[in-house]
């Protein structure tokens, strides 16, 4: 949509002081990895394009807000490319990030994402195993009592997806990194479908921070303005399940609908428009998706309790 036809609201707002937002030095983008250079052609070229405006529908709905979960660790990783070494489905996520005021692209934002394998382990946890139950369920009857004092603590994701932060247990980083948007907002991530474990449907979590500055050591300062997780059809998780190392996951797969973080309120509460061969989604997928935020707000995710459920907004899908 061009400026000539936007809606009466966005015009209304034109005159609304914009807010800063640091802008990145050449240093910091040259000492960043690209994870290869097809895969960075392909990011250079998407950004020369200039994308159209978003569609009426995505502007003035914020993206809802989620609890940070307890396996958040702070950027130290600036790339695009966080695939390292792990199996899985090759997953190519797009993200814009628009000041959901003024439909404007909210540029230099430096955006996280981090989520399980595919076998539902989380980097920097891997002690923590498969949410703690990717093994088969007990048979039969006990016979006997349990005796004496439990010593070691639960480990593994907690059920719903919260908690308090917990240290990480080991130096592994992959599916983890932090990128900025470029001057229309977007960001690209190349990774791995996810997989699952006990008590979660497939997610990517993920975090926008704005007002700092880019630096040769990363993201420095200003704030937190988005906390959320992006969510899986079950479509496409189920077309997973049967491909190797998907096939391997033993956890309970807890389904979209059963899920105590997404709020059921589609694009609005995080849901990603998918695109992939219906006949072959090994080839990879590709995800996208339109991130409305306050750039005023500080949203860090520690206070945020588990969504029970919402209308669905005019942007769901």
């Amino acid at each position: 949509m061009t400026a000539n036809h936007q809606p009466q609201e966005a015009a209304d707002v034109r005159d609304v002081t914009r807010r800063k937002v640091v802008a990145v030095g050449a240093g910091a983008v040259a000492a960043a990895g690209l994870g290869g250079s097809a895969y960075a052609a392909n990011a250079r070229a998407g950004e020369k394009r200039r994308p159209p405006a978003p569609a009426a529908e995505e502007c003035y709905v914020l993206t809802s807000e989620t609890t940070e979960g307890p396996y958040y660790i702070d950027a130290d990783k600036i790339r695009r490319d966080v695939t390292e070494d792990r199996p899985g489905i090759p997953f190519a996520l797009r993200i814009r990030v628009i000041d959901n005021e003024t439909c404007r692209p909210v540029r230099n934002a430096a955006v996280d994402i981090w989520h399980c394998d595919a076998v539902g382990v989380y980097s920097g946890y891997e002690d923590m195993g498969s949410g703690g139950g990717g093994g088969p369920a007990p048979t039969g009857t006990p016979t006997d009592t349990p005796t004496g004092t439990p010593t070691d603590a639960p480990t593994g994701p907690p059920p719903g997806g919260g908690g308090g932060h917990q240290e990480p247990t080991d130096d592994t980083r992959y599916l983890r990194g932090t990128w900025r948007t470029d001057r229309h907002g977007f960001v690209t991530f190349k990774t791995v479908f996810p997989g699952w474990y006990r008590g979660r449907t497939v997610h990517i979590h993920t975090k926008v921070h704005v007002n700092g500055e880019w630096t040769d050591a990363g993201y420095e300062g200003g704030n937190t303005c988005h906390t959320g997780q992006f969510f899986f059809d079950e479509e496409s998780v189920i077309a997973t399940t049967t491909l190797e190392p998907y096939a391997s996951n033993t956890a309970e797969r807890t389904t979209l609908d059963e899920d105590t973080i997404y709020d059921g309120s589609g694009v609005q509460g995080g849901l990603l428009k998918l695109k992939y061969r219906k006949d072959d989604i090994a080839k990879g997928v590709h995800g996208s998706i339109t991130v409305g935020v306050d750039p005023e707000a500080t949203n860090s995710g520690q206070d945020t309790p588990p969504a029970a459920s919402a209308s669905p907004s005019a942007s769901a899908s």
